[in-house]
């Protein structure tokens, strides 16, 4: 078997047709079918059950698919690192973030550096639920996540740049409703909830946990409010328009709060845990592109520029 009959029996697993691992390939699907039919007759295996109404793999082409990925991983590791000797960065990085920090400050972190190399090519794709970064081939993820310690040993973390969730809310509703004096008081005002995790077990209320800045002492309280949703910028434009007090990164809130348009509400206190980290599948070796793009991002990212009175927020 040689590289493109690995990618050949990995494309038909995937697409889960032979007419897709051809559009998948770029061929006509008559390619595929001989292809696989030779490569079959070769090995004298059956690697997928064909019918005219559906395509199942065999126990020996799942075999065949599981050392796949890790061949042709090897062929790319391989190729990059060859490449890498040279002084140009060339290959592809993929990478994972969120909507909100992806397109305000990582999309702008990621051109300045593909601008730097431009043998490079990067991915980019923006999500609100992390992937499974090792099985979709990912290199990494910026995200707002800690890896637990029990599974520390499956993942590379670094943390990019500190960043805290802070409470705010509009003028107009302060002046409406008053500011909350104490992190009990949230209970009675009108709370806007992001439940950008899809968690549905909590429908009536969430529960936020603040510390405070100088003690260090956690509070926890359980808010609610009649608008919630899972996208966090229609809950910053509710909060704009005055309808509640919102708990939101401050990387994302920092232009409002900087011009009025946005006030902090009991700012002593922020969420923990939530900076912002470089996260990625442990490999035995990091290819030195993806090296030098993280030092980027830390050294971007490290002046917290959307801290307010910064001149990069924006």
């Amino acid at each position: 078997m040689d590289r493109s009959d690995l990618a050949l029996v990995l494309a038909i697993r995937d697409q889960g047709s032979l007419a897709s691992a051809a559009a998948t390939l770029d061929v006509v699907p008559s390619v595929i079918t001989k292809r696989l039919g030779a490569l079959e007759a070769r090995l004298g295996q059956r690697l997928f059950d064909r019918t005219t109404r559906r395509l199942s793999v065999t126990a020996e082409g799942e075999a065949v698919c599981l050392h796949a990925r890790t061949l042709l991983d090897g062929f790319a590791a391989l190729e990059s690192e060859l490449g890498e000797r040279q002084n140009a960065l060339v290959g592809t990085i993929r990478l994972a973030a969120t909507f909100g920090f992806g397109r305000r400050w990582l999309g702008p972190a990621l051109a300045a550096f593909q601008s730097q190399h431009p043998a490079l090519q990067i991915e980019l794709m923006l999500s609100e639920q992390l992937p499974d970064l090792g099985a979709e081939g990912y290199d990494g993820a910026l995200w707002l996540w800690a890896v637990q310690q029990r599974s520390a040993a499956d993942w590379v973390t670094r943390r990019i740049a500190r960043n805290q969730r802070v409470l705010a809310a509009s003028p107009d509703y302060v002046e409406r409703r008053g500011t909350p004096a104490t992190v009990d008081a949230l209970a009675s005002h009108d709370c806007l909830v992001a439940r950008e995790n899809g968690d549905a077990s909590q429908r009536q209320y969430a529960l936020w946990t603040l510390r405070h800045a100088r003690d260090g002492s956690t509070a926890r309280v359980r808010v609610q409010g009649p608008l919630s949703s899972n996208s966090g910028e229609m809950v910053r434009d509710w909060c704009l328009a005055g309808h509640g007090i919102m708990l939101r990164s401050l990387w994302d809130i920092a232009p409002q709060l900087a011009s009025g348009e946005l006030v902090r509400v009991l700012p002593q206190y922020a969420m923990p845990d939530a900076d912002i980290h470089w996260v990625a599948p442990w490999r035995p070796k990091t290819p030195r592109r993806v090296r030098l793009l993280v030092d980027h991002l830390a050294e971007q990212f490290r002046g917290e520029p959307w801290k307010p009175g910064k001149a990069g927020s924006r």
